[in-house]
């Protein structure tokens, strides 16, 4: 045992301090991402072992501190590279099977994503690059300047000054959209990610429009779910609300160009009660120079407008396009700050409780990436839809849900993905001074997860 212990001491020091991404990008190295792939890879073969994933960890930062000078910036790849010796030499050879399995797979559905340069670019370096020299400006680039605002006193300032930049944004995005309409647009499609913001930005698109005297008609497709039996499940059991197969895609797409031809419909009437669709069904027909505005998770999904030319329609897209870094330097991710809104939105909603909102947003991610994702690169328009205040909001609504539930999933493996995301939002959160929401607009987009919108939902 003394022996183990000693083969075992975690390393004093950490000769390198970056790595560099696929991408090329170069961010911090951080060895909880090898403890926590290693463990990952573990409980697919059965372990449960987290103390030795650990221990697994420091064993692949002690080979990495052998092999490379100090300052030095290996690739993810010869990190990688590393960990499946170690996992070898100790003996964990179904694991590091997986391990390497798993970085093969990954491997291969890179390849496979023509498009990817294009939106990695899925990332908008130009949108990204406007907002960031916003916040530069603002001073509200990292969560310190973010504590400062609030300690200031300033932090209403900030709010304001937000708004207005959102609101600005948004008009010109509609500017582009008009333009687009007259040149024979006849659809117009808000699309993205859950909590990006989709409902209230196509709320304030609308209004916009009508301002301009656009005649349009705004089109739920909430009506067009399938009956609750017909619905898609999760390995659970669990329906799976978050699917496009969850819709009435070939229904929706026929009835979409119908009406584009000038055709009436008979559209169904779903009742969320029951799961399933009435009998009754209401007639609609556009009018002459009426356009169809829609917001919808899976605007982007092919097999919804696929009857409609790509000249008729305008795809624009919303992602919650946060630019706040850390106290370590890193960037907050875009789902974390989108789940955070979620779990407040649900809280009151719909009274769910904050951690099965952490603990479903894996199944939430996954249909993100296979069914959203894939499709940005067809995209009209990207639009941010963060606002660079609200972080300090949810701590004061969120933060103390936190602590159990990272207890909790901390010890069950099948909810490793829950417990990292749990750790890291919470870890998060505890860098920042929490805000008052008093301050924010009741027409303002966070108003649609916080509650007190002007705005009917």
């Amino acid at each position: 045992m003394v022996k183990q212990e000693k083969l075992f001491q975690p390393p004093e020091h950490y000769k390198i301090n970056k790595v560099i991404k696929r991408n090329g990008r170069i961010v911090a190295f951080n060895r909880e991402k090898i403890a926590n792939s290693i463990y990952r890879a573990a409980v697919e073969v059965g372990g449960k072992d987290r103390a030795l994933a650990e221990r697994l960890a420091d064993q692949a930062v002690r080979l990495i501190n052998q092999t490379y000078p100090a300052g030095a910036i290996p690739s993810v790849e010869e990190i990688q590279d590393l960990i499946e010796k170690v996992l070898v030499e100790k003996g964990c050879y179904q694991t590091a099977k997986h391990y390497i399995l798993y970085r093969a797979e990954h491997a291969r559905l890179r390849e496979g994503k023509i498009e990817r340069v294009i939106m990695e670019d899925n990332v908008p370096y130009k949108v990204l690059w406007h907002i960031f020299t916003w916040n530069v400006d603002h001073k509200c680039d990292t969560i310190e300047n973010l504590n400062k605002h609030i300690r200031k006193g300033t932090f209403p300032d900030l709010v304001k000054e937000a708004e207005e930049a959102y609101h600005l944004a948004l008009r010109k995005a509609v500017e582009r959209i008009i333009t687009r309409i007259s040149r024979g647009v006849k659809l117009v499609i808000v699309a993205g990610p859950s909590s990006s913001g989709k409902t209230t930005t196509t709320l304030k698109i609308g209004e916009i429009l009508n301002e301009k005297e656009i005649n349009f008609y705004s089109l739920s497709l909430d009506n067009y779910f399938k009956d609750l039996e017909e619905h898609p499940k999760d390995e659970y059991g669990d329906y799976d609300f978050e699917s496009p197969q969850a819709l009435d895609l070939t229904l929706i797409n026929e009835h979409l160009s119908q009406l584009l031809e000038g055709k009436t419909i008979e559209m169904p009437r779903y009742n969320f009660k029951t799961g399933k669709r009435m009998r009754e069904r209401k007639k609609l027909k556009l009018e002459k120079d009426q356009i169809l505005l829609i917001d919808s998770l899976h605007g982007l999904y092919p097999e919804m407008t696929s009857k409609i030319p790509p000249k008729g329609k305008f795809k624009f897209y919303i992602e919650a396009l946060c630019q706040l870094r850390d106290k370590k330097g890193e960037f907050v991710r875009w789902a974390d700050l989108r789940m955070l809104r979620r779990m407040v939105r649900d809280s009151w909603h719909r009274s769910y409780d904050p951690e099965r909102t952490v603990g479903h947003w894996h199944y939430v991610r996954r249909s993100e990436k296979r069914h959203i994702v894939p499709f940005t690169h067809k995209v009209d328009y990207v639009f941010n839809g963060s606002l660079p205040y609200e972080l300090p909001i949810y701590k004061r609504y969120l933060s103390r849900h936190f602590p159990p539930m990272v207890k909790k999933y901390e010890k069950d493996p099948k909810k490793i993905d829950a417990y990292i995301r749990a750790k890291r939002v919470y870890n998060l959160l505890n860098q920042l001074d929490g805000a008052d929401d008093r301050c924010v607009p009741s027409n303002s987009l966070l108003r649609e997860f916080i509650g007190g919108s002007s705005y009917r939902y």
